[in-house]
């Protein structure tokens, strides 16, 4: 069991790497070079699964393996359910596709208005910018792209990406997303959100990044900077379990807070990680201390070999029932289908509205009790009003 609200208990330190100079440590770049990729890595700190020798065997040909130290240190290598562990260790159950299971789960290659940038709805744009993320997550839905395991040979053109932004007025929202675009360095970084924020229509700014929660370190003065230069920025980080916020993630975000770059969270569903109301409550319970507003929890994408990690719908219904009016409105996610085939996200609620007739909406509330709200309203009694008073010029 795993400590759930307690702040004391928020993760700190270098564990496994204490030998290391701090200076090091606090060196996104350190980070980087010294990420764990092998199975022979893993076993040096870990005694694995047979099922995660499988996976790590078959890793590169679908989702390359990559931890960084510093997130690698939230695994309790002891529990093969650790929910850390079950997020970026690979399994042999990845290797089982199931028939409803796709490549390309939410239809982003039919909607490419150029090579990298994604134009499904009509006022908004994705524009993937990188193929390469600090750690790979095992349920990615663009395992496809990222790290290039499977041969996509995915190299982002940024000119003709912006040139399609600025050609098409109708888009007023970019999200830079990929792989992770904080992995970008700085100079290319403050290009790109330089050119975004020059072209008239775009009014707003988006990043969807795992970073601060694989990578807190790379939070730096210099990028802090950059947002505030080119603010405001919205990022989306991605947390799916209260075990993930520790320190430096509590540290990460208010650098981000400082910056002036508003946060939300986009969590997914995960079978043995996170389809759990009390869990999603501390989680989202932690967020907010942080300053980040819980923004979605995804179902999870069929995307191949995700079968193992896939809950029911059901489950994620019940846990915003149980999270509604059990804790503030801030708190509470929507819960979300993206549709596979490219429909879009799709918003899941729980059953609030028992009928709608001509006269009035039948609801219940959090605790199942049934209340009624006139839909037309009856002719307000005549009553006596008072004389109105005198204007003063």
């Amino acid at each position: 069991m795993y400590p759930l609200d307690d702040r004391k208990n928020w993760f700190s330190g270098q564990g496994l790497w204490s030998e290391v100079a701090a200076s090091d440590w606090q060196d996104y770049r350190w980070q980087l070079r010294n990420r764990l990729t092998r199975v022979e890595h893993l076993r040096e700190y870990m005694d694995l699964t047979p099922e995660e020798e499988a996976g790590c065997d078959f890793a590169n040909n679908k989702l390359a393996l990559a931890i960084t130290p510093y997130f690698f240190n939230l695994i309790d290598r002891e529990d093969p359910h650790c929910p850390i562990r079950r997020q970026v260790i690979p399994r042999g159950e990845e290797m089982h596709v199931a028939p409803e299971e796709l490549l390309d789960p939410v239809g982003e290659e039919g909607s490419m208005g150029v090579d990298g940038l994604v134009h499904r709805y009509p006022d908004r744009c994705l524009f993937l910018v990188t193929n390469v993320c600090a750690a790979y997550c095992r349920y990615c839905t663009r395992s496809r792209l990222v790290s290039n395991a499977q041969g996509y040979d995915f190299h982002p053109n940024y000119e003709n990406a912006l040139k399609y932004i600025e050609t098409h007025p109708q888009i007023r929202d970019v999200l830079l997303s990929g792989g992770d675009p904080l992995l970008l360095s700085d100079k290319k970084l403050d290009y790109i959100l330089g050119r975004l924020r020059a072209i008239p229509h775009v009014e707003f700014i988006r990043i969807g990044s795992r970073i601060p929660v694989f990578l807190p370190q790379r939070i730096t003065p210099q990028l802090q900077e950059i947002f505030r230069k080119h603010g405001p920025v919205w990022i989306s980080i991605h947390v799916n379990h209260p075990r993930e916020c520790t320190e430096e993630l509590y540290g990460a975000c208010e650098r981000l807070s400082f910056a002036g770059v508003p946060l939300g969270n986009q969590s997914v569903l995960l079978k043995g990680v996170n389809d759990d109301a009390a869990i999603m409550r501390s989680l989202v319970h932690r967020l907010l201390q942080m300053r980040v507003r819980p923004y979605y929890l995804y179902q999870c994408d069929l995307i191949t070999g995700s079968a193992h990690l896939r809950t029911d719908v059901r489950k994620g219904i019940e846990i915003i029932r149980d999270l509604r009016g059990h804790t503030t409105g801030y708190a509470v996610p929507q819960f979300v289908i993206d549709a596979p085939g490219g429909g879009g996200k799709v918003p899941i609620n729980p059953e609030y509205v028992k009928e709608i007739t001509e006269d009035e909406v039948i609801m219940r509330n959090f605790e199942g009790e049934e209340y009624r709200y006139p839909l037309k309203g009856s002719r307000p009694a005549e009553v006596e009003r008072e004389p109105a008073l005198p204007v003063l010029a």
